[in-house]
């Protein structure tokens, strides 16, 4: 796959067959497009082509702190990587660019910029200014301009149609489970691990602290979970606290990772993990020996449930 950093710098060899989205999450509805559109552009002998955005469209129209984020882009072209899809084009969304009428779109981009033999769209896909168009609209620029449209239905999961909507949902009530189901895969939470308190060494349990380098980053409910970590060639598990610490006294956000038999200085490192399970709420102890004694419970929850997995 290519990665290109807007529309300018793509110059298409052949036609296209493309798909239009922010993408937010890549969870298995998105897949399910981008399937179709790999498979679509093979036996049209065409590129397959997504594009998506730098800056999800509604902080440029409504607000930066409308959206918080299901993936960063960073996340998003990494979880892209893993199909067989021959160019991203991750444009950077702003006022000029969601001005354009739903012809000049088609024509500027879909048609001069991109040679598009086919588009591939999911079943609530709007595009131009205002979202003012919508597959018919498209079907009717297919004839004038000489492709065609496939739209592909929602994908559901227990008779529930998967959207990055409700899949924000479940996450911010700490439902991380019930999100993973609809994304295909654990929810990921980037950053740099950064200098602590250096408290859970002391307890016997030492703890990576990471700032989120995204802000506009979705972080799960308060609480304590389950997670994975992809260090280098092995999967090192682990517990994650997101949350204020009461029981020390802490008054700002505090996200910081324990890792199972893992003993390495990891600060100023780049970590992604994988939020598996959540354990339980975030509360306060009554001291330091209830919060060691209940941090050794927690451990032994998710080793079992690790290997039940």
């Amino acid at each position: 796959m290519k990665i290109f950093n807007s529309i300018a710098d793509f110059t298409p060899k052949r036609q296209t067959v493309v798909t239009i989205g922010t993408f937010d999450g890549v969870h298995i509805g998105h897949r399910k497009i981008v399937e179709r559109l790999i498979q679509s552009a093979q036996s049209e002998n065409c590129d397959s082509l997504l594009l998506t955005f730098s800056i999800h469209p509604r902080m440029v129209l409504e607000s930066a702190a409308a959206v918080s984020l299901l993936t960063t882009t960073d996340e998003k072209e990494e979880l892209l990587s893993h199909t067989f899809l021959d160019f991203l084009v991750v444009h950077p969304f702003d006022e000029k660019f969601s001005d354009l009428s739903p012809r000049d779109f088609v024509k500027k981009i879909l048609v001069d910029s991109f040679n598009v033999r086919k588009i591939i769209i999911g079943h609530d896909h709007r595009f131009g200014k205002n979202r003012m168009a919508g597959y018919a609209d498209l079907v009717d620029y297919g004839e004038e301009f000489g492709f065609s449209v496939e739209q592909i239905p929602a994908q559901e999961v227990a008779d529930v149609s998967v959207s990055s909507t409700r899949i924000r949902k479940a996450i911010s009530e700490g439902r991380i489970e019930l999100a993973n189901s609809y994304l295909g895969y654990n929810y990921l939470l980037s950053g740099i691990v950064v200098e602590g308190q250096r408290l859970g060494r002391t307890i016997g349990f030492p703890t990576a602290n990471i700032a989120v380098t995204d802000p506009s980053k979705l972080i799960p409910a308060n609480g304590v979970y389950v997670v994975e970590w992809r260090y280098g060639n092995q999967v090192v598990n682990g517990m994650l606290n997101i949350g204020f610490r009461p029981t020390v006294g802490g008054k700002t956000l505090s996200v910081e990772v324990h890792f199972f038999n893992l003993d390495k200085d990891l600060y100023g490192q780049n970590i992604t993990l994988g939020i598996i399970a959540r354990l339980r709420d975030e509360r306060r102890f009554d001291g330091i020996d209830s919060l060691k004694l209940q941090l050794e419970a927690d451990r032994n929850t998710a080793l079992t449930l690790l290997n039940d997995c």
